[in-house]
Protein backbone atom coordinates (compact mmCIF):
# COMPACT_ATOMS: atom_id res chain seq x y z
CA UNK A 1 0.00 0.00 0.00
CA UNK A 2 2.93 2.32 0.61
CA UNK A 3 3.57 2.28 -3.16
CA UNK A 4 0.07 3.62 -3.84
CA UNK A 5 -0.60 7.27 -2.89
CA UNK A 6 -3.06 7.42 -0.01
CA UNK A 7 -5.01 10.28 -1.57
CA UNK A 8 -5.34 8.41 -4.87
CA UNK A 9 -6.63 5.24 -3.18
CA UNK A 10 -9.07 6.95 -0.81
CA UNK A 11 -10.45 9.03 -3.70
CA UNK A 12 -11.98 5.78 -4.97
CA UNK A 13 -14.09 5.31 -1.84
CA UNK A 14 -17.80 6.00 -2.08
CA UNK A 15 -20.54 5.97 0.62
CA UNK A 16 -20.96 2.20 0.16
CA UNK A 17 -17.28 1.46 0.74
CA UNK A 18 -16.38 -0.17 4.04
CA UNK A 19 -13.97 1.57 6.41
CA UNK A 20 -11.84 -1.57 6.03
CA UNK A 21 -11.15 -0.58 2.40
CA UNK A 22 -9.54 2.71 3.44
CA UNK A 23 -5.83 3.02 2.76
CA UNK A 24 -4.93 3.45 6.44
CA UNK A 25 -6.56 0.16 7.52
CA UNK A 26 -4.98 -1.87 4.73
CA UNK A 27 -1.60 -0.20 5.21
CA UNK A 28 -1.62 -0.99 8.94
CA UNK A 29 -1.50 -4.75 8.18
CA UNK A 30 1.60 -4.26 6.05
CA UNK A 31 3.31 -1.72 8.31
CA UNK A 32 2.95 -4.04 11.31
CA UNK A 33 4.13 -7.12 9.40
CA UNK A 34 0.80 -8.94 9.78
CA UNK A 35 0.78 -9.41 6.00
CA UNK A 36 3.83 -9.59 3.81
CA UNK A 37 6.77 -11.94 3.41
CA UNK A 38 6.48 -15.08 5.54
CA UNK A 39 2.88 -14.45 6.68
CA UNK A 40 1.01 -16.27 3.92
CA UNK A 41 -0.38 -12.93 2.70
CA UNK A 42 1.77 -11.39 -0.05
CA UNK A 43 0.31 -8.04 -1.24
CA UNK A 44 -0.66 -8.09 -4.93
CA UNK A 45 -3.05 -5.14 -5.04
CA UNK A 46 -4.81 -4.67 -8.37
CA UNK A 47 -4.80 -1.11 -9.72
CA UNK A 48 -6.05 0.39 -12.97
CA UNK A 49 -4.56 3.68 -14.14
CA UNK A 50 -5.34 6.19 -16.82
CA UNK A 51 -2.02 7.91 -17.22
CA UNK A 52 -1.09 9.11 -13.72
CA UNK A 53 -4.67 8.82 -12.40
CA UNK A 54 -5.84 5.79 -10.42
CA UNK A 55 -9.32 4.91 -11.70
CA UNK A 56 -10.02 1.52 -10.06
CA UNK A 57 -8.45 -0.80 -7.51
CA UNK A 58 -8.96 -3.87 -5.37
CA UNK A 59 -6.96 -5.17 -2.38
CA UNK A 60 -5.41 -8.50 -3.35
CA UNK A 61 -2.94 -11.02 -1.95
CA UNK A 62 -1.10 -14.12 -3.05
CA UNK A 63 -2.06 -16.68 -0.39
CA UNK A 64 -0.02 -19.73 0.56
CA UNK A 65 -2.75 -21.07 2.87
CA UNK A 66 -6.36 -20.41 3.80
CA UNK A 67 -6.05 -19.01 7.31
CA UNK A 68 -7.69 -15.71 8.19
CA UNK A 69 -10.20 -15.75 5.33
CA UNK A 70 -13.53 -16.85 6.91
CA UNK A 71 -14.64 -18.49 3.65
CA UNK A 72 -13.33 -21.98 4.15
CA UNK A 73 -11.84 -23.89 1.22
CA UNK A 74 -9.55 -26.42 2.88
CA UNK A 75 -11.64 -29.25 1.39
CA UNK A 76 -11.03 -27.78 -2.06
CA UNK A 77 -7.30 -27.79 -1.36
CA UNK A 78 -7.56 -31.42 -0.23
CA UNK A 79 -9.47 -32.34 -3.41
CA UNK A 80 -6.81 -30.58 -5.49
CA UNK A 81 -4.10 -32.64 -3.79
CA UNK A 82 -5.97 -35.84 -4.62
CA UNK A 83 -6.09 -34.70 -8.25
CA UNK A 84 -2.38 -33.96 -8.19
CA UNK A 85 -3.08 -30.25 -8.61
CA UNK A 86 -1.21 -27.51 -6.75
CA UNK A 87 -3.78 -25.32 -4.93
CA UNK A 88 -1.44 -22.83 -3.27
CA UNK A 89 -0.52 -20.12 -3.90
CA UNK A 90 -3.83 -18.60 -4.97
CA UNK A 91 -4.95 -14.99 -5.55
CA UNK A 92 -7.30 -13.57 -2.93
CA UNK A 93 -9.22 -10.31 -3.33
CA UNK A 94 -10.24 -9.45 0.22
CA UNK A 95 -9.45 -7.52 3.37
CA UNK A 96 -7.18 -9.64 5.59
CA UNK A 97 -8.87 -11.22 8.61
CA UNK A 98 -12.06 -9.19 8.02
CA UNK A 99 -15.32 -11.04 7.23
CA UNK A 100 -17.40 -7.95 6.37
CA UNK A 101 -19.44 -7.53 3.20
CA UNK A 102 -18.79 -4.43 1.10
CA UNK A 103 -17.25 -3.12 -2.07
CA UNK A 104 -14.26 -5.14 -3.21
CA UNK A 105 -13.69 -3.19 -6.41
CA UNK A 106 -13.20 0.53 -5.88
CA UNK A 107 -13.98 2.89 -8.76
CA UNK A 108 -13.16 6.59 -9.16
CA UNK A 109 -16.03 9.11 -9.32
CA UNK A 110 -17.24 9.69 -12.85
CA UNK A 111 -16.01 6.35 -14.17
CA UNK A 112 -18.36 3.66 -15.49
CA UNK A 113 -18.54 1.10 -12.70
CA UNK A 114 -19.43 -1.86 -14.93
CA UNK A 115 -16.51 -1.18 -17.26
CA UNK A 116 -14.09 -0.81 -14.35
CA UNK A 117 -15.38 -3.98 -12.68
CA UNK A 118 -14.94 -5.94 -15.92
CA UNK A 119 -11.38 -4.66 -16.26
CA UNK A 120 -10.40 -5.56 -12.68
CA UNK A 121 -12.09 -8.97 -12.82
CA UNK A 122 -10.41 -9.83 -16.10
CA UNK A 123 -7.10 -8.43 -14.85
CA UNK A 124 -7.25 -10.61 -11.73
CA UNK A 125 -7.63 -13.76 -13.85
CA UNK A 126 -4.94 -12.65 -16.29
CA UNK A 127 -2.46 -11.88 -13.51
CA UNK A 128 -3.18 -15.12 -11.65
CA UNK A 129 -2.66 -17.13 -14.84
CA UNK A 130 0.61 -15.37 -15.67
CA UNK A 131 1.86 -15.77 -12.09
CA UNK A 132 0.99 -19.50 -12.18
CA UNK A 133 -1.48 -19.18 -9.31
CA UNK A 134 -4.18 -21.85 -9.07
CA UNK A 135 -7.23 -19.66 -8.76
CA UNK A 136 -8.84 -16.32 -7.92
CA UNK A 137 -11.11 -15.86 -4.90
CA UNK A 138 -13.05 -12.70 -4.06
CA UNK A 139 -14.45 -12.67 -0.54
CA UNK A 140 -17.48 -10.79 0.82
CA UNK A 141 -18.36 -8.64 -2.22
CA UNK A 142 -21.70 -6.84 -2.38
CA UNK A 143 -24.66 -8.60 -3.96
CA UNK A 144 -24.42 -6.31 -7.01
CA UNK A 145 -20.70 -7.04 -7.40
CA UNK A 146 -21.38 -10.77 -7.09
CA UNK A 147 -23.80 -10.53 -10.03
CA UNK A 148 -21.09 -8.86 -12.11
CA UNK A 149 -18.63 -11.56 -11.09
CA UNK A 150 -21.05 -14.30 -12.05
CA UNK A 151 -21.58 -12.63 -15.45
CA UNK A 152 -17.80 -12.59 -15.88
CA UNK A 153 -17.66 -16.36 -15.35
CA UNK A 154 -16.86 -16.61 -11.64
CA UNK A 155 -18.62 -19.25 -9.52
CA UNK A 156 -20.62 -17.72 -6.64
CA UNK A 157 -20.70 -19.12 -3.13
CA UNK A 158 -23.30 -18.26 -0.50
CA UNK A 159 -22.68 -18.12 3.24
CA UNK A 160 -24.46 -16.87 6.34
CA UNK A 161 -23.83 -14.29 9.03
CA UNK A 162 -26.09 -12.69 11.64
CA UNK A 163 -26.64 -8.92 11.63
CA UNK A 164 -28.69 -6.51 13.72
CA UNK A 165 -30.86 -4.04 11.83
CA UNK A 166 -32.16 -0.80 13.31
CA UNK A 167 -35.84 -0.73 12.44
CA UNK A 168 -36.25 2.85 13.57
CA UNK A 169 -36.08 2.05 17.29
CA UNK A 170 -36.29 5.19 19.43
CA UNK A 171 -34.99 3.50 22.57
CA UNK A 172 -33.46 0.22 23.68
CA UNK A 173 -36.78 -0.64 25.38
CA UNK A 174 -38.54 -0.31 22.01
CA UNK A 175 -36.10 -2.87 20.64
CA UNK A 176 -36.78 -5.22 23.57
CA UNK A 177 -40.51 -4.87 22.99
CA UNK A 178 -40.09 -6.84 19.73
CA UNK A 179 -39.54 -10.02 21.76
CA UNK A 180 -41.94 -12.28 23.61
CA UNK A 181 -42.00 -11.77 27.37
CA UNK A 182 -39.82 -14.79 28.24
CA UNK A 183 -37.04 -13.83 25.81
CA UNK A 184 -37.25 -10.16 26.76
CA UNK A 185 -36.85 -10.93 30.46
CA UNK A 186 -33.88 -13.19 29.70
CA UNK A 187 -32.12 -10.41 27.79
CA UNK A 188 -32.81 -7.91 30.59
CA UNK A 189 -31.39 -10.34 33.15
CA UNK A 190 -28.25 -10.95 31.10
CA UNK A 191 -27.58 -7.24 30.67
CA UNK A 192 -28.37 -6.44 34.32
CA UNK A 193 -25.84 -9.00 35.55
CA UNK A 194 -22.85 -6.70 34.98
CA UNK A 195 -24.13 -4.03 37.36
CA UNK A 196 -24.90 -6.66 39.98
CA UNK A 197 -21.31 -7.89 39.66
CA UNK A 198 -19.92 -4.39 40.15
CA UNK A 199 -18.95 -4.02 36.47
CA UNK A 200 -19.30 -0.79 34.51
CA UNK A 201 -19.50 -0.91 30.71
CA UNK A 202 -18.58 2.12 28.62
CA UNK A 203 -17.48 2.99 25.07
CA UNK A 204 -14.40 5.02 24.26
CA UNK A 205 -13.96 6.37 20.72
CA UNK A 206 -12.10 9.00 18.75
CA UNK A 207 -9.92 11.25 20.87
CA UNK A 208 -10.74 9.19 23.96
CA UNK A 209 -8.38 6.59 22.51
CA UNK A 210 -4.67 6.84 21.75
CA UNK A 211 -1.84 4.61 20.48
CA UNK A 212 -1.01 3.95 24.13
CA UNK A 213 -4.17 1.81 24.32
CA UNK A 214 -2.68 -0.64 21.83
CA UNK A 215 -1.19 -2.84 24.54
CA UNK A 216 -4.56 -3.29 26.26
CA UNK A 217 -6.38 -3.98 23.01
CA UNK A 218 -3.77 -6.53 21.91
CA UNK A 219 -3.89 -8.25 25.30
CA UNK A 220 -7.68 -8.62 25.04
CA UNK A 221 -7.38 -9.89 21.46
CA UNK A 222 -4.61 -12.37 22.29
CA UNK A 223 -6.40 -13.67 25.40
CA UNK A 224 -9.38 -14.63 23.28
CA UNK A 225 -7.62 -16.22 20.30
CA UNK A 226 -5.21 -18.15 22.51
CA UNK A 227 -8.02 -20.05 24.21
CA UNK A 228 -9.29 -21.56 20.94
CA UNK A 229 -7.62 -24.47 19.18
CA UNK A 230 -8.36 -22.87 15.82
CA UNK A 231 -7.21 -19.45 16.97
CA UNK A 232 -4.14 -17.74 15.60
CA UNK A 233 -2.42 -14.48 16.47
CA UNK A 234 -2.69 -12.99 13.00
CA UNK A 235 -2.38 -9.47 14.46
CA UNK A 236 0.19 -7.91 16.78
CA UNK A 237 0.40 -4.90 19.07
CA UNK A 238 2.08 -2.89 16.29
CA UNK A 239 -1.06 -3.27 14.17
CA UNK A 240 -3.30 -1.91 16.92
CA UNK A 241 -0.87 0.92 17.60
CA UNK A 242 -0.87 1.88 13.92
CA UNK A 243 -4.66 1.78 13.73
CA UNK A 244 -5.06 3.80 16.92
CA UNK A 245 -2.61 6.34 15.53
CA UNK A 246 -3.80 6.62 11.89
CA UNK A 247 -7.37 5.28 12.00
CA UNK A 248 -8.61 6.45 15.39
CA UNK A 249 -11.68 8.21 14.02
CA UNK A 250 -13.12 4.88 12.90
CA UNK A 251 -12.51 2.65 15.92
CA UNK A 252 -14.04 2.28 19.34
CA UNK A 253 -13.37 0.21 22.44
CA UNK A 254 -16.21 -1.11 24.57
CA UNK A 255 -14.67 -1.56 28.02
CA UNK A 256 -15.92 -3.52 30.99
CA UNK A 257 -14.29 -2.17 34.15
CA UNK A 258 -14.33 -3.53 37.68
CA UNK A 259 -12.56 -2.08 40.72
CA UNK A 260 -10.88 0.53 38.54
CA UNK A 261 -9.38 -1.75 35.89
CA UNK A 262 -10.42 -3.14 32.52
CA UNK A 263 -11.44 -6.79 32.73
CA UNK A 264 -12.97 -7.27 29.26
CA UNK A 265 -13.53 -5.39 26.05
CA UNK A 266 -14.63 -5.37 22.42
CA UNK A 267 -12.71 -3.58 19.68
CA UNK A 268 -15.10 -2.30 16.99
CA UNK A 269 -14.91 -0.30 13.77
CA UNK A 270 -17.64 2.17 12.80
CA UNK A 271 -18.83 4.02 9.73
CA UNK A 272 -21.55 6.71 9.75
CA UNK A 273 -24.19 4.03 9.09
CA UNK A 274 -22.82 0.74 10.43
CA UNK A 275 -20.91 -0.77 13.35
CA UNK A 276 -18.61 -3.76 12.90
CA UNK A 277 -17.67 -5.95 15.83
CA UNK A 278 -14.08 -7.13 15.43
CA UNK A 279 -12.26 -8.47 18.50
CA UNK A 280 -13.41 -9.49 21.96
CA UNK A 281 -11.39 -10.57 24.96
CA UNK A 282 -11.75 -10.94 28.71
CA UNK A 283 -9.26 -11.07 31.54
CA UNK A 284 -11.87 -12.18 34.07
CA UNK A 285 -14.78 -14.54 33.46
CA UNK A 286 -18.23 -13.30 34.53
CA UNK A 287 -21.66 -14.70 33.58
CA UNK A 288 -23.25 -13.01 30.55
CA UNK A 289 -20.48 -10.40 30.27
CA UNK A 290 -19.75 -11.35 26.66
CA UNK A 291 -23.38 -10.78 25.65
CA UNK A 292 -23.44 -7.38 27.35
CA UNK A 293 -20.13 -6.07 26.01
CA UNK A 294 -20.37 -7.48 22.48
CA UNK A 295 -24.11 -7.27 21.84
CA UNK A 296 -26.45 -5.42 24.19
CA UNK A 297 -24.31 -2.38 24.97
CA UNK A 298 -23.50 -1.73 21.31
CA UNK A 299 -27.11 -2.25 20.20
CA UNK A 300 -28.10 0.43 22.69
CA UNK A 301 -25.34 2.69 21.33
CA UNK A 302 -26.48 2.09 17.74
CA UNK A 303 -30.04 3.10 18.65
CA UNK A 304 -28.97 6.26 20.46
CA UNK A 305 -26.60 7.29 17.64
CA UNK A 306 -28.90 6.38 14.74
CA UNK A 307 -26.64 3.62 13.37
CA UNK A 308 -28.63 1.47 10.97
CA UNK A 309 -26.73 -1.84 11.09
CA UNK A 310 -24.52 -3.77 13.48
CA UNK A 311 -22.47 -6.66 12.13
CA UNK A 312 -21.00 -8.81 14.86
CA UNK A 313 -18.60 -10.71 12.60
CA UNK A 314 -18.50 -14.31 11.43
CA UNK A 315 -20.17 -17.18 13.27
CA UNK A 316 -21.89 -16.73 16.59
CA UNK A 317 -25.18 -18.58 16.57
CA UNK A 318 -25.65 -17.15 20.08
CA UNK A 319 -26.53 -13.88 18.32
CA UNK A 320 -29.75 -15.45 17.05
CA UNK A 321 -32.39 -14.89 19.70
CA UNK A 322 -30.66 -11.70 20.83
CA UNK A 323 -31.77 -9.47 18.00
CA UNK A 324 -29.55 -10.62 15.13
CA UNK A 325 -31.13 -12.02 11.96
CA UNK A 326 -29.62 -14.16 9.18
CA UNK A 327 -27.90 -12.32 6.35
CA UNK A 328 -26.54 -13.98 3.21
CA UNK A 329 -22.87 -13.41 2.36
CA UNK A 330 -21.18 -14.07 -0.96
CA UNK A 331 -17.84 -14.94 -2.48
CA UNK A 332 -16.68 -15.49 -6.06
CA UNK A 333 -14.23 -18.13 -7.34
CA UNK A 334 -12.31 -18.81 -10.55
CA UNK A 335 -10.37 -22.09 -10.59
CA UNK A 336 -8.13 -22.84 -13.57
CA UNK A 337 -8.10 -26.66 -13.35
CA UNK A 338 -11.22 -27.82 -15.26
CA UNK A 339 -11.89 -30.90 -13.16
CA UNK A 340 -11.54 -29.13 -9.83
CA UNK A 341 -13.63 -26.22 -11.14
CA UNK A 342 -16.49 -28.57 -12.12
CA UNK A 343 -16.40 -30.29 -8.73
CA UNK A 344 -16.41 -26.99 -6.83
CA UNK A 345 -19.26 -25.56 -8.91
CA UNK A 346 -21.36 -28.65 -8.24
CA UNK A 347 -20.68 -28.36 -4.52
CA UNK A 348 -21.52 -24.62 -4.51
CA UNK A 349 -24.89 -25.26 -6.16
CA UNK A 350 -25.85 -27.76 -3.47
CA UNK A 351 -24.49 -25.53 -0.70
CA UNK A 352 -26.39 -22.47 -1.98
CA UNK A 353 -29.65 -24.42 -2.01
CA UNK A 354 -29.06 -25.47 1.60
CA UNK A 355 -28.25 -21.89 2.69
CA UNK A 356 -31.36 -20.46 1.04
CA UNK A 357 -33.56 -23.21 2.46
CA UNK A 358 -32.29 -22.52 6.00
CA UNK A 359 -33.17 -18.81 6.09
CA UNK A 360 -36.84 -19.16 7.20
CA UNK A 361 -35.84 -21.42 10.10
CA UNK A 362 -33.11 -19.00 11.21
CA UNK A 363 -35.56 -16.10 11.08
CA UNK A 364 -37.98 -18.06 13.25
CA UNK A 365 -35.23 -18.63 15.84
CA UNK A 366 -34.61 -14.88 16.29
CA UNK A 367 -37.66 -14.77 18.58
CA UNK A 368 -38.64 -11.34 17.25
CA UNK A 369 -42.33 -10.68 16.68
Amino acid sequence: MAAIPKEAWDRLLDPEALPFLEWSWLEAFEHAGCVGEGTGWEPRHLTLWRGETLVAAAPAYAKTGSHGEFVFDWEWASAAEQLGVRYYPKLLVAVPMTPATGRRILVAPGEDRRDMEKAILAGAVEYAREARLSSVHILFPTEAEARSMEEAGYAIRLGMQFHWQNEGFGTYDEFLARFASKRRNQMKRERRAAGEQGIEVRTRRGEELSPDDAGLVFRLYATNVDRHLYGGRYLNSAFFRRVLDRFRGRVELVEARRAGRTIAGAFNVASPTALYGRYWGCLEEHPFLHFHVCLYHSIDECISRGISRFEGGAGGQHKVGRGFAPSVTRSAHWIFHPGLDRAVRGFLAREAAAVEASIPAWRERTGMR
